[in-house]
């Protein structure tokens, strides 16, 4: 969200007479804090009843995706979804009514479920601004846009956050808040994959190798019913619209 600020498109948006608004799945409370924690710059609205959700979608300029399950991964959390969360998405309408942009988040695992990329605000202002002051139709979904890196497979997204959970089960990577101690970043996990996968290595080498076997297997049935959960929980939506 802050990437639209300090890309310099929050300003070109505002030079050519428009304004950028944040949209959230929380309470307005917490929206709020969030625009003056991120320090933003932009107002941030909440909608924690999809209020705006179902007008965007009656008026049919975007209809998009929601996961209704907002506590899962064993984690107590201070974020309220009533509804459940957003995916995430991006919608460009002109005070005419004419939708000059729009990007939705399909869920699936080859996005992580959703907690991937979001378009580059270059290029979503690129496409903006192709269509301003031009007698064109509404834009089409956009379904190929500009992403600034390519997000992690599935195996390594879930085994980051089994790392997370010390290899037992998989925890998710939290959003601190002001006054929260800092999250651990993911880049950290990757190096405790590391770490993992070479003691299992070593362990096979040197110790007995029925001991090991049978410690492995134990480990994963432990893990995999956390894998398992993790799997049924996290949405994989490759085609169709969003339900509501």
């Amino acid at each position: 969200m802050r990437s639209f600020v300090k890309s310099g498109v929050l300003d070109a948006i505002r030079a050519a007479g428009g304004e950028l608004f944040g949209l959230t799945s929380e309470p307005q409370s917490l929206a709020t804090e969030a625009e003056r924690a991120w320090e933003l710059g932009y107002p941030c609205v909440g909608d924690p009843h999809h209020e705006i959700k179902e007008r965007c979608r009656d008026k049919g300029f975007l209809s998009f995706f929601a996961n209704e399950n907002s506590g899962h991964l064993w984690m107590r959390t201070w974020a309220s979804h009533p509804k459940g969360y957003y995916q995430p998405a991006v919608l460009a309408v002109h005070r005419s009514g004419r939708v000059l942009y729009r990007w939705r988040c399909r869920p699936t695992h080859e996005n992580m479920s959703g907690a991937g990329q979001r378009p580059t605000p270059q290029h979503v202002w690129q496409e903006i601004e192709a269509r301003l002051g031009k007698d064109v139709p509404d834009a089409e979904l956009d379904d190929a846009p500009e992403f600034r890196r390519k997000d992690a497979s599935w195996p390594m997204f879930v085994g980051l956050m089994l790392a997370h959970g010390w290899f037992l089960r998989p925890r998710a990577f939290p959003l601190p808040r002001e006054g929260d101690r800092p999250s651990v970043p993911p880049q950290r996990m990757r190096r405790r994959v590391a770490v993992f996968v070479a003691a299992w290595i070593a362990a096979f080498a040197f110790l007995p190798s029925a001991w090991v076997a049978g410690a492995f297997a134990l480990w994963a049935v432990v893990a995999g019913v956390g894998v398992a959960q993790v799997n049924a929980w996290f949405q994989n939506i490759p085609e169709g619209e969003p339900d509501g």
